[in-house]
């Protein structure tokens, strides 16, 4: 079987990890969003074997070219290229103590990133097994509300800038408080992670890029000012690719500690984060293992399933989050030169994880795990297998070998099950690396 073959007023969508609010008439324009399989008419992918003209790789050899072919498509069109400068980072370490009944340790750092334009400080929680030997690896990933509402420890830090809120994208104030102090920890369980023997580190998504539309101005894109997206430059950076630069540069300090194997660090995400966790992974080879959580559109899922939340119904909403080369395929996904498998063939042959939940239909499960499904073609010529099977697996049954797949019960979230889907992934292997 061929492997390769949707007046003026004022509207709420709801994208992934929380709603936001859309003003003017351009969603009017976008169909309503699909959420029947039996609609989804999707048209031929992209094979991610097929050179240029046509023709396929049929020799390993020759896939770090066909991978650096589709690696810039995907940035020229979608995330946007990041500049290539360099930027200087430097940290310090700002507190230490003890939690989880003296099971954890917890360090903070001030990450300063400094360019001649600007520099940005971004707070970088981390959090270890307190005992002897090095950690089993480490997960870094990106938080939605500032480090204290990872967990309740009253001293880690509260966002000194943006913050914005689940209802209303924009908002230029900060809404961080004590209130919020280990709301999200049902997201970070860090004792059940430590307890694994495993780290994770995290800091706040705002501190690299406030999420809101300003012209590209603000966070990292103002350390690269010549760099700015525009109608001359289209193809320049949005703000996931720019949070999945700031992953690498918090990389850059990760590796500095005494505690992290640098053969074992893995970044993770949820939601748009999960979308930058697939990027992060993409573009930094460092990553050994790479975690994506409900990443739906701009995610692991298909674009040309058009099955919930679509390029033009993302783009509409949030038009900061890609380049603006990406809107020309707003309702026109059949044109894209890729679709979001060829992103997950390019972490290949590291191995690459992709979950969803079942009644989180605007993110696609189906889409995510048939991404995952036409990535495998790659991880075979490479040598490794893929997911077994064109059919997704039934609900909380994890599969698949250097690409994993899970579809937990219940709704848009990452959660203890999860995690413990992405340690048992990660015992396996990283047990094997030499």
């Amino acid at each position: 079987m061929p492997f390769f073959q949707f007046k003026k007023i004022a509207i709420v969508v709801c994208s992934l990890s929380f709603f936001s609010s859309i003003q003017g008439g351009a969603m009017s324009q976008v169909p309503k969003a699909n959420e029947d399989e039996a609609l989804v008419v999707m048209s031929p992918l992209p094979d991610p074997l097929a050179r240029a003209d046509g023709s396929l790789i049929t020799d390993a050899k020759d896939w770090p070219e066909q991978r650096a072919r589709w690696m810039k498509l995907i940035a020229e069109h979608e995330y946007g290229f990041a500049p290539s400068e360099k930027a200087d980072v430097r940290w310090e370490l700002v507190e230490e103590g003890l939690m989880n009944e003296n099971k954890t340790k917890r360090q903070q750092f001030v990450v300063h990133i400094k360019t001649q334009a600007a520099s940005i400080d971004v707070d970088l929680a981390f959090f270890t097994p307190n005992r002897s030997g090095k950690p089993k690896g480490t997960f870094l990933g990106l938080n939605f509300q500032g480090n204290h509402t990872v967990d309740s420890a009253p001293e880690l830090r509260i966002p000194k800038g943006w913050v914005g809120n689940d209802a209303k994208i924009g908002v230029t104030e900060n809404r961080a408080s004590e209130m919020g102090r280990g709301s999200q920890d049902r997201r970070w369980p860090i004792a059940e992670i430590t307890e694994r023997g495993y780290a994770v580190a995290t800091a706040y998504y705002g501190d690299l890029d406030p999420d809101y539309d300003d012209g590209f101005k603000n966070g990292v894109h103002s350390l690269f000012p010549n760099h700015v997206a525009s109608a001359e430059h289209r193809d320049r950076w949005g703000s996931i690719a720019g949070w999945a630069w700031g992953l690498s540069r918090l990389m850059d300090v990760l590796l500095q500690q005494p505690s992290v194997d640098a053969d074992r660090v893995a970044v993770i995400g949820h939601s748009r984060l999960g979308k930058t966790s697939l990027w992060a992974g993409a573009t930094d080879p460092r990553f050994s293992l790479v975690f994506v959580n409900n990443s739906g559109c701009g995610g692991a899922a298909l674009e040309r399933r058009n099955f919930g939340e679509t390029v033009a119904r993302i783009n509409t909403s949030f038009p900061h989050w890609f380049c603006p080369k990406f809107k020309d395929y707003n309702q026109n996904e059949a044109a894209m030169p890729f679709d979001q498998h060829t992103i997950v063939a390019c972490i290949a042959p590291r191995p690459v994880y992709i979950a969803s939940a079942t009644k989180d239909l605007w993110a696609d499960p189906k889409g995510e795990y048939l991404g995952g499904w036409y990535a495998s073609p790659v991880y075979k010529l490479l040598g490794y297998s893929g997911l077994p099977s064109e059919t997704p697996p039934a609900a909380d049954i994890s599969v698949g070998d250097r690409i994993g797949y899970h579809n937990r019960t219940g709704a848009h979230d990452i959660l203890s099950f999860d995690w413990q889907q992405f340690m048992n992934f990660a015992d396996r292997h990283w047990k094997y690396l030499k």
